[in-house]
């Protein structure tokens, strides 16, 4: 038995069948082809005793193309991806399907960006390639994305048509399980050369005397097409045959659909994807305790088999739900209730639909055994479960049910970069590899880039782990930021007498201010015991500022009784830091001995006066991680996808302990430190008042002084490493958090304009209209954009391609631009500009037509307004102050309309991930590039 995880089991099968993979990365898919390059290049062979070859394309419609030229010239090839990217490969899908050739592409499963992007998962992209001739297999797990890719490889050689292989993106590509491992003689034993042979006898050659991809006619184009009817039709027979021979070699009973539940099941769910996992548990509590219940997980999707499924169908069955990870808008029901209501059409059977688990939201047992109430006391088709839909009233209402569930349950709390994301994985190796213990871990991210919360979700069990939801009542709750208490909602699930772990640097004093009562009440109730240890400054001491994630690491081995780990984690220290150094690895291991030494118990005692912090909006409730509580009555507000901009001020995420510190004797007001500062978080200050800073250089009327937003700072240091200070002595110094209010000057505060702003000091002196970004510490775009809007102000509007500055750009409900922005897609984004930028330009000129069609027979006072416009209409500074004036007179309501529209926005647009086209009118007369 081995750990890993889904992409990782998919993958290790795709290089054993693949000669040439083309790739792009993208989320949650990327790892999969990261494995396959680290695979060749520790020079592994492939199956037929070769090394793959790879090549990163310049978009996932270019890989497409790469794999289909490498398969119609006789190579087997696949490929990776996910949402959007596979979308892009729809072209060419078609074709390689059409020509018959023995390609795979491996899905992550994935949303699809439509009102706003979600880097997480469902089935919209799979369902959104049914129709291009690829047959498709569903994996529920990490097991199945092992033996389902070995049987998808193996059938498209042996049957001549394509496969799509998927599972749920981050839910089953990220979660780390204990699986089977396939064994490479048995898989080769498996193959068909023979059929292998044939293919590359058939495709394009310098021999074949054959040309591919010629125009036809309606002549013969419509019998073409079905005369490849027959080998879709013996698809589902050669799946079934390779499955047999998995489970021969596994011990597993793979079907095209498996049947799970009682023999004489009256009511049964079909859903595909790790939903069925969850289902498989609550027919195991509901049927122990007296219901007779049923689940059709299906793995076989396309081609769809009539046959397999009635199969498989107990003759009893009178209800069906058919489960559908997607939503298509328009449509009398989603893709798999369609086909299973056409291949049930002749039995009398009630088949309803519904739709669940759109961008991963976890769905409970509970979930579930509402959907089997449902259908036994009242059907309900086009249901939802997992919301609470009180606009068009379909959600069905969860149940509260608790399985026995042996198994021992762990949640780490940390943020985005601290390191506990891998611990996490680490600790789930170590335990199993030192008692055997089945392993589970999933892990919610933030999509914050870093600083973002991250929860890890950890299982152990003496028997295998099929439980695709969140940890519920977890034994050990870890948490590594003291102020996650005064937001989230920690400790609610933790089991009565069991252990919170907390990070931190404050005393049991401060704690107790800290923590709101109603915490600690439930920590005191359910005789929780309360733990403690300072990991940042155990790195301290050992040289390892910051990296605290061995520390945590251990305290946990030794809170859950497992001292004798260390020696694995002593061996895993000095096998990652070997080639850094001997005192990095001694310095690691040193800190160890004080992790296990520096726990210190303390008590929580209730307060007597403690301020609560009102959810007052929509974004308090997402911020407090409450979003899931939120009924779509909620939302209307935002269903098109739409948000206020500047939200992100209000986060005070605090994830630095240490913070610039300003010592102004030493400050030449060079403005270096607020230019490189990635989240605005470090400004410079012109004031009259001669008690704060000090005398501003050339202008002695106002004073110059640093003011730090010390809630949002990261703790990167760019700042202090820029700055020049005076005789080597430095302006600023990273030291502990202090509090700081700086609102006032922030948010309200403006700058004389003494000083040109196309200089770097006169630039920070301009407002940041791009702040506290959820960008990484130390991010070396985000400054440009910062500057960017420094020099151009409140007449910038943005096209942001999606990527990386896409999420920190906009990861709801925190957005930290003040000018307009909106992001499309990765690969339309100068288009996207483009057309921000005609559309300007249109009703810029339509002002200007009705100007000239009015002026004439304009008062005296407005035609001079309406001539000063036309002469200055590319001057947004002298046009914005015209368009108020002319507001307050008598002019046409369109152009009233359109000049406020137009002050409101801008005369620019900037586009890709770093790039500022000058498209509009005046602003900057060069590019910025970052």
């Amino acid at each position: 038995m081995k750990i890993m995880d889904g992409n990782t089991a998919c993958s290790n099968i795709a290089y054993l069948f693949s000669e040439v993979c083309s790739i792009y990365p993208i989320t949650p898919s990327s790892p999969m082809a990261e494995n396959v390059d680290n695979l060749i290049t520790r020079g592994e062979k492939n199956l037929f005793n070769s090394t793959p070859s790879l090549v990163e394309m310049q978009s996932e419609a270019g890989a497409a193309g790469a794999l289909h030229g490498a398969a119609l010239t006789g190579s087997l090839a696949s490929t990776f991806t996910a949402s959007q990217g596979l979308l892009l490969m729809i072209p060419n899908m078609y074709k390689i399907a059409g020509e018959m050739l023995p390609v795979v592409i491996h899905v992550a499963a994935r949303s699809l960006a439509t009102h706003s992007l979600s880097i997480f998962g469902d089935h919209q992209d799979i369902y959104a390639v049914r129709p291009t001739g690829f047959c498709m297999l569903a994996s529920t797990n990490v097991q199945d994305a092992q033996n389902m890719a070995a049987v998808a490889h193996l059938s498209t050689i042996e049957g001549s048509l394509p496969f799509v292989h998927f599972f749920d993106g981050f839910r089953t590509s990220h979660e780390i399980n204990t699986i089977k491992e396939l064994n490479r003689e048995d898989i080769l034993k498996l193959v068909n050369h023979k059929k292998i042979n044939e293919f590359k006898n058939r495709v394009l050659s310098v021999g074949s005397k054959k040309q591919f991809g010629l125009a036809e006619n309606e002549d013969i184009y419509f019998q073409s097409m079905e005369a490849r009817n027959k080998y879709y039709d013996a698809m589902p027979d050669i799946v079934a045959g390779y499955m047999d021979r998995i489970n021969a070699i596994q011990g597993t009973e793979y079907k095209p659909f498996n049947y799970y539940g009682a023999k004489d099941a009256e009511h049964v769910i079909v859903a595909m994807g790790s939903v069925c996992d969850t289902i498989k548990l609550t027919i195991d509590y509901l049927n122990t305790n007296g219901e007779k219940f049923g689940l059709i997980e299906v793995h076989l999707y396309r081609p769809f088999s009539r046959k397999y499924l009635l199969d498989v169908i107990p003759e009893s069955v009178k209800k069906v739900a058919v489960l559908d990870r997607t939503k298509e808008a328009g449509s009398n029901g989603e893709p798999l209730f369609l086909d299973v209501l056409a291949a049930l059409d002749n039995k009398d059977i009630t088949v309803v639909g519904g739709r669940y688990g759109l961008s991963s939201k976890n769905v409970t047992p509970g979930d579930i055994a509402g959907i089997y109430t449902m259908l036994k006391d009242n059907p309900k088709n086009n249901f939802t479960i997992g919301i609470i839909d009180d606009v068009t009233n379909l959600s069905i209402p969860s149940e509260t049910i608790k399985l026995d569930s042996k198994t021992e349950e762990i949640k780490v709390f940390g943020f985005g970069s601290d390191g506990m994301v891998s611990a996490s994985k680490d600790l789930l190796n170590i335990i199993h590899s030192e008692t055997n213990e089945y392993a589970q871990g999933y892990f919610e991210y933030d999509s914050k880039k870093s600083g973002g919360v991250t929860i890890s979700h950890l299982r152990f069990s003496k028997n295998p782990i099929h439980m695709p939801y969140y940890v519920e009542n977890p034994k050990v709750t870890v948490v590594t930021k003291l102020n996650y208490f005064t937001k989230y909602n920690m400790v609610d699930d933790l089991l009565e007498n069991g252990i919170l772990l907390i990070n931190t640097n404050q005393n049991e004093t401060i704690i107790n201010n800290i923590i709101p009562n109603k915490v600690k009440e439930r920590i005191i109730t359910n005789n929780i015991k309360v733990m403690i240890i300072n990991a940042d400054d155990i790195a301290d001491k050992h040289h390892l500022s910051g990296k605290i994630s061995k520390i945590m690491e251990m305290a946990l081995l030794h809170l859950l009784g497992h001292d004798e780990a260390k020696d694995a984690l002593v061996n895993g220290i000095q096998e990652k830091f070997k080639t850094k150094g001997e005192d990095i690895v001694k310095n690691n291991i040193e800190a160890l001995d004080d992790a296990i030494t520096s726990i210190k118990e303390i008590s929580l005692k209730l307060t007597i006066d403690e301020k609560i912090d009102d959810e007052r909006n929509i974004f308090d409730i997402i911020e407090n991680r409450k979003g899931n509580s939120l009924k779509v009555s909620d939302v209307l507000a935002i269903k098109d996808g739409s948000f206020p901009s500047d939200l992100s001020k209000l986060e005070k995420r605090h994830t630095s302990l240490k913070v610039p510190a300003w010592n102004k004797e030493n400050c030449i007001q060079c403005g270096q430190c607020s230019l490189v500062c990635p989240h605005a978080v470090i400004r410079s200050f012109l004031t009259k008042d001669k008690n704060e800073g000090i005398p501003l250089l050339g202008n002695e009327e106002y004073n110059y002084t640093i003011k730090v937003s010390t809630l949002d700072c990261t703790g990167c240091g760019l700042c202090a490493s820029i700055c020049p200070g005076k005789s080597s002595n430095k302006a600023l110094e990273m030291k502990d958090y202090y509090p700081s209010d700086v609102k006032e000057y922030f948010d309200d505060y403006k700058n004389p304009d003494v000083i040109n702003k196309y200089t770097i000091k006169g630039s920070q002196l301009q407002k940041p209209l791009f702040e506290f970004s959820g960008a990484c510490a130390g991010c070396g775009e985000t400054p440009y954009i910062k500057l960017l809007t420094q020099v151009v102000g409140p007449k910038l509007m943005i096209a942001n391609a999606t990527g990386c500055s896409s999420i920190y750009g906009g990861s709801a409900p925190a957005t930290p631009y003040l000018v307009p922005w909106a992001n499309s897609l990765f690969e339309d984004n100068a288009e996207f500009a483009l057309g921000m930028k005609l559309s300007l330009e249109e009703k810029h000129n339509r002002i200007e037509t009705i100007i000239k069609d009015n002026i004439d027979k304009s008062s005296a006072d407005i035609k001079e307004l309406y001539q000063k416009w036309l002469d200055n209409r590319n001057d947004y500074d002298i046009t914005s102050k015209i368009v108020s004036e002319l507001n307050s007179k008598d002019i046409p309501n369109e152009l009233k309309e359109l000049l406020t529209y137009m002050n409101a926005n801008s005369v620019w647009a900037v586009g890709g991930d770093g790039w500022a086209y000058d498209i509009g009118y005046g602003g900057l007369d060069h590019v910025l590039h970052s």
